[in-house]
């Protein structure tokens, strides 16, 4: 089976002939027929989070699948061969730069009979990172007032799209270029991140999500209400993901001083800060499909590349400018 692997951090994603996937008997094995592009894949290949996920090398990365079912495991009752399904799969279980993959039947879920393939792919992680900050963590109701940084990209297009089908009032940060872009999506507010502070311009947010991490995230601070709160997918770690994850001791003392500074500021100006890393969640997957399609939910394709372009795809991800998500198609 050919698939997209990388051999050490920091070095070059190459393509290789590996093994072929073993289906366990609660797991589905799919045929790829597209993969999402995320920046976690990038920052998976250079090491970023490898004291968070210390995957074993060599490692065929990609986070985002959708395909045919074409094998299932003895225990499995949910799918059959030929469901046409999605899925973010396990975050000890990614690989989906490959001809197939072998997934936990209770992360993966139909795809939307809508769209496309390439749209399903460019869905799970980002739809899911969108509502487990939405509506797990924040509980984003009628009446709300939500910043979504970063809205014309993948978490971004999606996020806004959901915040306002909760009834919130969504205030987006983008390049001027993209304004009417997300207005088209549902933004009320749309801040130049170029030219204009939004820390300026905002008050009494009851919610920012936040993709940027840094300064950013600082300043996101400063624009809630008292008890409101910002949810960071770009770090730093807090103790309670340490916690969530299991890991040893050590680790979490680091988690909780790289983020002990962002989380004092906080208490400081009464609000809170939490970070997300979003889990697979097949049934959470399941609810998406119905919101795309009764036409709550699109999704943003902004290119797609052919499955021999998986290297040159990953490397597109530093150069940024792109709406919504890339995807890979395989054959």
């Amino acid at each position: 089976m050919r698939a997209f692997v990388v051999n050490r951090y920091k070095g070059p994603l190459q393509q290789a002939e590996v093994p072929e996937p073993v289906a366990g008997e609660r797991d589905v094995l799919v045929q790829v027929r597209a993969a999402g592009l995320n920046q976690l894949d990038e920052k998976i290949r250079t090491g970023e989070f490898r004291q968070i996920l210390p995957y074993k090398l060599p490692l065929i990365l990609g986070n985002d699948v959708a395909g045919t079912v074409i094998g299932v495991g003895a225990k499995v009752r949910g799918f059959r061969l030929g469901d046409e399904v999605y899925a973010r799969p396990g975050q000890d279980r990614i690989g989906t730069f490959a001809e197939r993959i072998a997934i936990a039947e209770d992360d993966l879920a139909l795809k939307p009979a809508t769209i496309s393939f390439e749209e399903a792919a460019s869905l799970p992680l980002v739809a899911l990172t969108a509502w487990q900050a939405l509506v797990e963590r924040g509980n984003v109701r009628p009446g709300h007032r939500v910043l979504i940084h970063a809205g014309s990209g993948g978490v971004g297009t999606v996020a806004i799209q959901l915040a306002k089908h909760l009834g919130a009032t969504v205030a987006t940060t983008v390049s001027a270029g993209n304004a009417e872009f997300v207005r088209e999506l549902g933004a009320d507010v749309v801040i130049d991140y170029r030219t204009q502070d939004f820390e300026k311009m905002l008050d009494g947010y009851d919610l920012v999500l936040d993709s940027l991490g840094g300064k950013n995230l600082e300043k996101s601070l400063r624009v809630l209400r008292p008890g409101g709160k910002a949810i960071g997918i770009a770090g730093p770690p807090d103790p309670a993901f340490a916690r969530e994850l299991g890991t040893n001791a050590v680790l979490r003392l680091v988690m909780t001083a790289l983020s002990g500074r962002i989380r004092r500021q906080a208490r400081r100006l009464g609000v809170k800060y939490e970070f997300l890393f979003m889990r697979a969640s097949g049934d959470q997957l399941r609810q998406i499909t119905a919101l795309v399609d009764s036409g709550v939910l699109r999704p943003v394709v902004g290119r797609v590349f052919d499955f021999d372009q998986t290297t040159q795809a990953v490397q597109s991800l530093s150069q940024g400018g792109l709406r919504g998500k890339a995807v890979i198609t395989t054959p």
